[in-house]
């Protein structure tokens, strides 16, 4: 083989390594902004901070968002497939879109509780993006799949104990405090229930989510159980196998 015929693969493994670098990179700042994103907001959450107010709050969500999007747009263009891409992270891209800040912008007229709700988009976005990246922690397909999953069920239980406890607080009586909430968002999610009642709207669509996202992920608890244990029953047997050979 000549050796004009072999250039190309060392071109090709530095394009390979530069996509990688490029990824982990944006992965990295991606993984950094929503933690950020996660604080804020639970900040203004516990000091009662009217977030249409808070113009640094804006500001910050809006150039997050302008980065989730730049994100999905630089794997798009280092993607192999880049249809099977869009396809797959097109959720991505619409969480990646400042509806909050075009809401203000527009003038769009939406009750508080709407807003309340969109100011959310973007965590989602960011709690798919931690997702992914603890997935990333183990090699085995059904753990990487639990981890994500986990990762998924804690911050809905926390990002819906953030929104009833800021709709709630003042309203409801039951909710003295955000560890009331949190319970109540515990208690909702393992679809035990408490006794604890909603008042407001934002209140009342939380408790039909956490109830519908406990029983969508607790049957993957099942799951790994079932595969944890059945691999540790394989690992045991290789294990004695070894041994008799050993001992033969």
């Amino acid at each position: 083989m000549s050796s004009a015929s072999q250039t190309p693969a060392p071109a090709n493994n530095a394009g390979k390594k530069r996509a990688e670098i490029v990824l982990g990179t944006m992965n990295f700042i991606v993984l950094v902004l929503s933690v950020l994103l996660i604080v804020w907001i639970s900040f203004d959450t516990f000091k009662r901070i009217n977030f249409l107010e808070n113009h640094a709050y804006m500001t910050f969500q809006f150039w997050v968002c302008v980065v989730f999007i730049i994100d999905f747009f630089i794997g798009l263009a280092y993607a192999e497939d880049k249809w099977r891409y869009f396809r797959h992270r097109l959720v991505f891209l619409l969480l990646s879109i400042p509806y909050l800040n075009l809401i203000n912008v527009m003038d769009i007229h939406l009750s508080h509780d709407a807003l309340y709700f969109v100011r959310f988009i973007p965590l989602a976005r960011g709690a798919l993006a931690l997702s992914i990246v603890i997935s990333y922690l183990s090699s085995n397909a059904v753990t990487s799949l639990f981890m994500s999953y986990l990762t998924i069920m804690i911050l809905v239980g926390y990002f819906c104990s953030l929104i009833f406890y800021q709709r709630e607080a003042g309203v409801n009586p039951q909710v003295n405090s955000y560890w009331t909430a949190l319970w109540w968002s515990a208690m909702n999610m393992s679809t035990v229930g408490c006794d604890i009642s909603p008042v407001t709207v934002s209140g009342k669509i939380v408790a039909v989510i956490l109830p519908v996202s406990g029983m969508i992920i607790f049957p993957l608890f099942t799951v790994y159980l079932t595969d944890y244990v059945t691999r540790s029953i394989k690992k045991g047997r290789r294990e004695d196998a070894d041994k008799n050979d050993t001992v033969a």
